[in-house]
């Protein structure tokens, strides 16, 4: 009897022993990836304000911000990843501004992507309108109407959950995740609806825009074929952020297939889905455009400018 309580007490020990080094080693995978990606982030981020001519061109403002959309998609997703190892349930009221955050951001990256798909299709198919149409003051008229999009998609989940949950649950704790917060079944449909609209809308955008310049006069230029290439990164992007919504599926497949691995299947999925799409971003124009990789080159290695060192010798 006592020799089968030391069992189960080592039985224990060790389980919470196991849990505790899996929690912190993906903590600190988490942490590090999203210190690296955020650090190359920010790097574009501060050569797009030191150099006049990124800030005067839509292309980099939008380019930037998706890469500033990123960054505060990245920190959320991380804190609310080691919130719930660290606490596992925090207040309800945190957890819906945290929440509010990161859908908001996530919702902002597809049609992100499909603005820098059309300012693309009018650069390479109609360029002599393109100074007319894509203006900095256009550009961020757009930018503001991605937001306001985004606001619209979320706030009937944020009306329903105050519609549908008594006053208690707001002062309660939970497991913070979108589906233990707005768990009513309006706000599922809802979700449904509103993700099939706005990824169509996206897709058909950037297959809309790939056939127009494919097609276009001169197709066989150098900047077609760099507006080709850069529309199905976009695409594969895009393909990334939609694991967002197929997440569950996704996750279920992979219990099937590996039982009994829950944990690092959670953890795999968060990596994949959430991690991966923010790394692409910075490689889409920040190491692929000759010009950004020019001048950002020095920052990012922290070199020190070579007139500087010109003129110090």
């Amino acid at each position: 009897m006592n020799f089968s309580s030391i069992n189960d007490t080592s039985a224990v020990t060790g389980n919470q022993r196991d849990y505790f080094t899996r929690a912190v080693t993906n903590n600190v995978i988490v942490t590090a990836l999203c210190i690296a990606i955020n650090y190359i982030n920010s790097t574009l981020v501060h050569t797009f304000r030191k150099h006049q001519m990124f800030n005067t061109n839509p292309r980099y403002i939008l380019f930037i911000h998706l890469v500033i959309n990123d960054m505060m998609q990245l920190i959320l997703s991380t804190l609310l990843h080691i919130l719930s190892y660290a606490l596992q349930t925090i207040s309800v009221s945190l957890c819906l501004i945290l929440l509010l955050l990161a859908i908001l951001a996530t919702l902002n990256t597809p049609l992100n992507l499909a603005g820098m798909a059309g300012e693309c299709y009018v650069a390479i198919c109609l360029p002599l309108r393109h100074g007319r149409i894509c203006t900095v003051r256009n550009t961020w008229i757009l930018i503001g109407v991605i937001w306001t999009a985004s606001a619209f998609s979320i706030l009937p989940d944020l009306f329903i959950l105050l519609a549908t949950e008594p006053l208690h649950f707001f002062h309660s704790k939970v497991f913070c995740s979108r589906d233990f917060v707005f768990r009513s079944s309006y706000s599922l449909k809802k979700r449904d609806a509103s993700h099939i609209v706005c990824l169509v809308l996206v897709w058909l955008t950037l297959l809309f825009v790939y056939f127009r310049i494919l097609f276009a006069a001169k197709g066989a230029t150098a900047d077609n074929k760099k507006a080709r290439n850069t529309i199905v990164l976009h695409g594969f992007q895009l393909l990334l952020c939609m694991l967002t919504y197929v997440r569950p599926m996704f996750e279920q497949a992979l219990h099937y297939l590996l039982p009994g691995r829950f944990p690092d299947v959670r953890f795999a999925c968060y990596v994949l889905v959430q991690i991966l799409p923010r790394f692409l971003s910075p490689i889409v124009y920040g190491l692929r455009d000759q010009t950004f990789r020019r001048h950002m080159r020095r920052y990012l290695l922290c070199k020190v400018r070579i007139s500087n060192q010109g003129t110090s010798s």
